[in-house]
């Protein structure tokens, strides 16, 4: 289990910049695994302004190819040449991610001084990171869209005590908790004298752009951190719906039927000044509703056994 699990949002607008307000992008660190959840005009400076840093990022996973979603990939990609970068960059994205990429990560003059891998993901489809597993659903929006889900497995606890009291030595309790069982000097240690049951693995939800989908209840349920798009509030609606888009009423709702621990909002319309509003609406349906700004830090806590 890893023991960073941390957003951060670095843009929380959407359609188009706003003084104070970004486009979309979030960044997961899971311990030494960066991750970018979409990356919309300006991430990068939002990147130089928090405290993630943009050389170290792993993987970005785009939700579509809207421009408010993605078109920030280019200059970073650039920053990160000039500055040197030689590990590889993976980058995630629904149908048409290597054709729509292939083309945008050419434009200008400037040598790519590191490999980039582009993998287009299906709805359904399942990726194992290592720490983490990330799956994804289709969106309701006018084009190509996908959420993701960022999970991190169960773990097994250890009890030190039981541990001690029937002697296993310490470099192989890690082995026991992967494996079942080990065997040292004749006697076979298992998971079942050492646990202290299971942790549950932490999960992280982010919506890209979509109408609200009575499919995205399930594929969120039980979520510690749901990021859903409210791009505008209820006053908006059908209006709203129309454009691929979600309110807060209607993303709140949601969030509760899912049983959600906490549900943030995300990508405010330029038209939305004050997201109090959104706030207001959304926490008379579900409380644990919350406004994501630039650069606020969440880290998410690890789930107690009962």
């Amino acid at each position: 289990m890893a023991s960073t699990f941390k957003i951060t949002f670095l843009g929380s607008g959407g359609s188009w910049p706003s003084p104070g307000r970004g486009l979309p992008a979030i960044a997961v660190q899971i311990d030494a695994v960066l991750n970018l959840l979409d990356c919309g005009e300006g991430t990068q400076k939002q990147l130089m302004k928090s405290n993630v840093s943009f050389m170290k990022i792993n993987n970005v996973f785009l939700s579509h190819f809207h421009g408010d979603h993605f078109l920030g990939l280019l200059g970073m990609v650039q920053s990160m040449s000039f500055n040197g970068r030689t590990e590889e960059l993976h980058i995630f994205g629904p149908v048409r991610a290597r054709e729509m990429l292939s083309n945008a990560l050419n434009v200008g003059y400037y040598t790519l001084s590191f490999p980039i891998y582009v993998h287009e993901l299906r709805p359904g489809d399942i990726v194992d990171m290592g720490l983490f597993r990330v799956r994804t659903m289709k969106n309701d929006h006018p084009v190509p869209a996908i959420s993701y889900s960022l999970e991190e497995p169960d773990s097994i606890r250890i009890d030190r005590k039981k541990a001690d009291a029937v002697g296993i030595p310490n470099k192989l309790i890690e082995k026991v908790r992967s494996e079942g069982f080990a065997t040292h000097n004749g006697t076979t240690y298992t998971i079942d004298q050492i646990s202290a049951g299971t942790r549950k693995g932490r999960r992280v939800v982010y919506s890209g752009d979509t109408r609200p989908m009575k499919e995205m209840v399930e594929f969120a349920a039980g979520a510690d951190v749901f990021i859903h798009e409210t791009t505008t509030d209820s006053s908006f609606e059908p209006k709203v719906n129309e454009f691929g888009h979600t309110s807060s009423r209607q993303a709140a709702e949601i969030a509760r039927d899912a049983g959600v621990k906490r549900f943030f909002m995300f990508h405010y319309s330029p038209r939305i000044i004050d997201v109090k509003v959104l706030e207001n609406e959304a926490r008379a349906i579900f409380p644990e509703s919350y406004a994501s700004r630039e650069l606020l830090e969440y880290e998410v806590p690890v789930v107690k056994s009962p």
